[in-house]
């Protein structure tokens, strides 16, 4: 029989339904299962078993009276910790950040609770988001389920080792250059960036987005009905649609795929990760869909200008700390920061205009295709300790050369699991499409879902040493 922290959120739902399971036995599990893993990841911030409890005990209720709240009832969820639940301090990963608690829901936190989610608490990331890493100053370095040695990637560091973990079937994480496909690649779990303004967040800035992360892209699909539903606050959202996310059967016959394994730019492809992508494309091939090689389209100079940009945006926000709390920042994030305290302010502006070419490069590039696809991230997942496979604040994004152009672009892009290297580790494919076509982007991943070899059986806790 399958664990109950296994079953996905439409087995859930559908055992709610039938009375097979309730929301409260259900929870118990997983908050089990928690106890066992996170002394070994440190996933979590601010798990609250008492109020996760609580509200899997009202879900029953209302299960058993034949009236569900909505259409997540009684389904554990975790939230990014950037994204604030009403109640609860936003630390943004850092040990400088003053713990306030947050005055109301952010727009996810809202329409989760809306729909009746069991929210069991927040899950970790870097200092300000900043690194494709778990390591923090404020959270314990949160590691890879599949090896401890490894690192889960970032910044929805604990979101993507709890999703691999078995830490509920649904989580939320945000994305600004990879944030959720990188850790979702390096974990072996699913994860789509919507396109921008799909799923409304708060505050909103240019490549912000919320996405889900799941075990399953059917989960992933469930949680986008949800998230994807208005919120005013989101002054950059867009016009909202009632798209009929559970859709995702598609005939991939004829479809026009674009093959990207060079950047351009950053850590060259490792032998394994292209392999792994080249044989899913292959697959697609001899499925019915033509691929066709792309030329890189983003360059060393774009990158350069937006690292420049976000160097002083950080800067102005660290800088005008105090000195005592400016100490508590991860050195690796202040010595990268500092790097944009004396840029001047053409050179600041210029960076910025990078992200329009690079929005423009990327936007005419996929312009021929259906979906593009390309490895999530160049290399497997890196040692747990490192804030980043370089290690060096001076070259911090040589890693997001194929996720970041396509948060310049606004394009919807996920990260799959498509095969492992030689020692374990998860490798990530990432499917991208046309601006608005999230729901493609997830019918192909489905389709790769069906393609690909079963899912080889999920990490568990590692055993008590014996006396």
């Amino acid at each position: 029989m399958t664990a109950l922290h296994d079953l996905s959120a439409t087995e859930l739902l559908s055992a709610y339904r039938s009375r097979a399971l309730s929301p409260l036995e259900v929870a118990r599990a997983v908050l089990a299962h928690i106890a066992a893993w996170e002394p070994h990841l440190h996933a979590t911030y601010a798990l609250d078993a008492r109020q996760a409890l609580a509200q899997a005990e009202a879900s029953q209720a209302r299960w058993l009276a034949g009236t569900p709240q909505g259409a997540l009832d009684g389904v554990p969820v975790m939230i990014k910790e950037n994204i604030a639940t009403q109640g609860v301090p936003v630390p943004l990963g850092t040990a400088a950040t003053e713990l306030v608690p947050a005055p109301v829901d952010a727009p996810p936190a809202a329409r989760l609770r809306e729909a009746g989610a069991v929210i069991l608490g927040k899950t970790t990331m870097p200092d300000y988001g900043m690194l494709s890493s778990g390591l923090s100053s404020f959270h314990a370095l949160t590691r890879n389920p599949w090896d401890l040695r490894r690192n889960p990637g970032g910044s929805s560091a604990g979101a993507a080792a709890g999703v691999a973990a078995g830490y509920g079937p649904l989580h939320v994480g945000t994305d600004i250059g990879g944030s959720v496909r990188l850790p979702a690649g390096w974990c072996g779990v699913f994860a789509l960036k919507p396109s921008q303004g799909r799923i409304p967040i708060h505050p909103p800035y240019a490549g912000r987005v919320a996405g889900p992360m799941t075990r399953t892209v059917e989960d992933a699909a469930l949680l986008m009905a949800t998230l994807s539903r208005p919120d005013a606050r989101d002054t950059m959202s867009l016009p909202y649609q009632p798209i009929e996310w559970q859709r995702l059967d598609r005939d991939i016959k004829g479809l026009r795929i674009g093959l990207l394994l060079d950047a351009g730019w950053g850590l060259a492809v490792e032998p394994e990760v292209r392999a792994a992508v080249e044989a899913a494309a292959r697959a697609f091939e001899a499925a019915g869909a033509i691929v066709t090689p792309i030329a890189p389209f983003t360059t060393r100079a774009m990158v350069e200008g937006i690292d420049d940009f976000w160097r002083t945006r950080a800067w102005l926000d660290i800088g005008a700390l105090p000195e005592a709390r400016r100490a508590k920042v991860l050195p690796y994030i202040t010595a990268w920061a500092r790097g944009g305290a004396a840029l001047s302010g053409e050179r600041v502006f210029r960076g910025y205009s990078m992200m329009g070419a690079m929005r423009d490069a990327t936007v005419g590039a996929c312009l021929p295709f259906d979906m593009v696809f390309s490895p999530t991230a160049p290399i497997p997942a890196f040692a747990a300790e490192l804030p980043g496979p370089t290690n060096d604040p001076a070259t911090p994004f040589e890693h997001i050369a194929f996720t970041l152009p396509f948060n310049m672009s606004e394009q919807p892009a996920a990260s799959i699991d498509c095969g492992t290297t030689a020692s374990g580790l998860p490798i990530g494919l990432q499917i991208v499409g046309r601006r608005f076509d999230d729901l493609g982007v997830l019918q192909v991943a489905r389709a790769w879902e069906r393609l690909r070899a079963p899912q080889r059986p999920w990490p568990t806790p590692p055993r008590p040493a014996a006396n």
